[in-house]
């Protein structure tokens, strides 16, 4: 789903389909009528008008596939929730601290499935481009559905839990934080296209995009920490070293203190990861987000959360 939501965003193909059918819109266009009447329902928004408007059918094939995809993969997940967990709460197999646990993942999932409604909503109205806060909404409540989905897991494999280090898991508790504000603006670059300018590593030289110079020019200066190119990419490369720092902290700190074998293991895989996230974002940057690279860097992101997250839960009480 990380994958072919990072494809569905980097090929521009998120307002391809501008209707939400739940049942109905799984089964794509089966013959040349209905692709065309596909097509001409995108015609009438704005991103065929003032962006696509020389597509012919095939291009519009092409980006219609991934949003479809997406979508397809997105319904899969919910049955795949869904239909065991009712069969395991019918079969009175689970108990109620799991329950209760379950039935806040099956909100996170109907939620997530709203907020990707919501966001494709935004680019259908004036400009043909969703808002990048309702994306980085989208983006960073799939990565903590999927955490808190692995927490949960966590807690059925490792069900004798104990606390080791108060000071140490506040320290890691504070790190998971951190790497979601810079997920948050990792969305944020995303969808303002930041990644297409500012092409060099580590200074940012004056970039171009749409042949446009861009410079922090925005009344008051603080929005163009949120809205401007320039200063998003800024912010998510000074967060990138931050994240890297405090997860060099937690693997110092972690070498004074006696460890579990799992412990070990994920302040390790934490190291590695944020070292590989790092690198993948520095590439991605110069050589300006090809499609495969941006994927890569936002699976990374995913992974590197999956450690944080194995890393607390083997400190937690």
């Amino acid at each position: 789903m990380v994958v072919v939501g990072g494809i569905t965003r980097l090929t521009h193909s998120g307002l391809s389909i501008s209707n939400y059918k739940l049942i109905s819109g799984t089964i794509p266009p089966m013959n040349d009528i209905e692709w065309q009447e596909a097509f001409d329902l995108y015609k009438q928004y704005p991103e065929y008008q003032k962006l696509n408007n020389n597509f012919e059918l095939q291009d519009f094939k092409d980006i219609y596939f991934w949003e479809w995809l997406h979508r397809v993969i997105g319904r899969c997940i919910g049955l795949v929730f869904l239909l065991p967990f009712l069969y395991f709460l019918i079969t009175k197999q689970l108990s109620k601290s799991t329950v209760k646990k379950s039935l806040i993942l099956l909100g996170l999932g109907a939620f997530q499935g709203f907020l990707g409604w919501y966001m494709v909503k935004s680019g259908l109205v004036d400009r043909p481009d969703v808002s990048h806060y309702r994306l980085a909404a989208h983006l960073t409540t799939a990565f903590i559905t999927f955490a808190y989905t692995f927490w949960v897991a966590l807690d059925l494999m490792f069900p004798n839990k104990k606390e080791i280090n108060n000071a140490f898991r506040n320290l890691v508790r504070f790190g998971l934080v951190i790497l979601l504000i810079q997920i948050i603006y990792g969305a944020f670059v995303a969808g303002l296209d930041a990644g297409f300018i500012h092409n060099h590593w580590p200074m940012m030289s004056e970039g171009k995009f749409m042949h446009e110079t861009v410079y922090i020019e925005q009344t008051p200066v603080l929005k163009n920490f949120f809205e401007g190119k320039s200063g998003v990419q800024f912010i998510h490369r000074i967060l990138a070293y931050v994240v890297v720092l405090f997860v060099f902290l937690i693997w110092r700190k972690s070498r004074k203190i006696e460890l579990s074998s799992y412990q070990s293991k994920g302040i390790n895989a934490l190291l590695i990861l944020v070292g590989v996230q790092f690198l993948l974002g520095v590439l991605t940057i110069l050589l300006q987000v090809p499609v495969w690279l941006g994927v890569a860097h936002q699976v990374g992101a995913f992974f590197l959360l999956s450690a944080m997250t194995f890393t607390l839960h083997r400190f937690s009480k």
